[in-house]
């Protein structure tokens, strides 16, 4: 299966990426200055309490991006972890139209998903919705970056749905999924 919108999920990938740098380098910076604390403490020096201010706060809120952005990326991948022990026994003809059903599913509770984070995000903007933290960020850029990450996914699944149910009513007993373990030759 090739997608079409690739370059926009490999956009989401990265950012996905970016955001678990970032979470790496503010827990490392942080580790630093408390290391360099105690070794000022056991040399008979005082402490300088350096330290990153809401890193927790912080690390969470790049945790959505690490976890949502990536998720188109990963779907495209066919690195999601799937429950096929049953469907991949199926005939082709039969597998193909349980594929589209599946797809069908999880196309409309991702869409819901999507149309109520999209209604949480607007309240959080209208209520002027901040983190309860250390720091005062606005809910409403994580919720964003939650709610790119799962249209991301949505365009995905759309993709994954729009090629399957092709192969469905065109050519049925063709239908070989990209993940099938048993074209690969193993």
């Amino acid at each position: 299966m090739s997608f079409r919108l690739m370059p926009l999920y490999r956009l989401g990938g990265l950012g996905a990426a970016i955001s678990m740098v970032a979470i790496c380098g503010l827990v490392s910076l942080q580790v630093l200055f408390r290391l360099v604390d105690a070794l000022l403490v056991l040399f008979g020096s005082s402490r300088l309490g350096i330290e990153v201010t809401g890193v927790s706060e912080l690390a969470s809120f790049l945790l959505v991006g690490a976890t949502f952005l990536g998720m188109a990326y990963t779907f495209t991948h066919h690195a999601h972890i799937r429950m096929s022990l049953v469907i991949q026994r199926l005939p082709a003809a039969i597998r193909a139209f349980t594929e589209l059903f599946c797809l069908l599913v999880a196309t409309a509770l991702n869409l819901l998903l999507c149309v109520s984070l999209w209604a949480l995000m607007r309240e959080s903007i209208e209520f002027n919705d901040v983190s309860s933290g250390l720091l005062a960020i606005p809910i409403w850029i994580p919720q964003l970056v939650l709610l790119i990450g799962m249209a991301l996914m949505n365009l995905a699944l759309l993709e994954a749905l729009w090629m399957t149910a092709r192969t469905a009513f065109t050519s049925p007993s063709s239908y070989q999924p990209a993940d099938d373990d048993t074209s690969a030759g193993h």
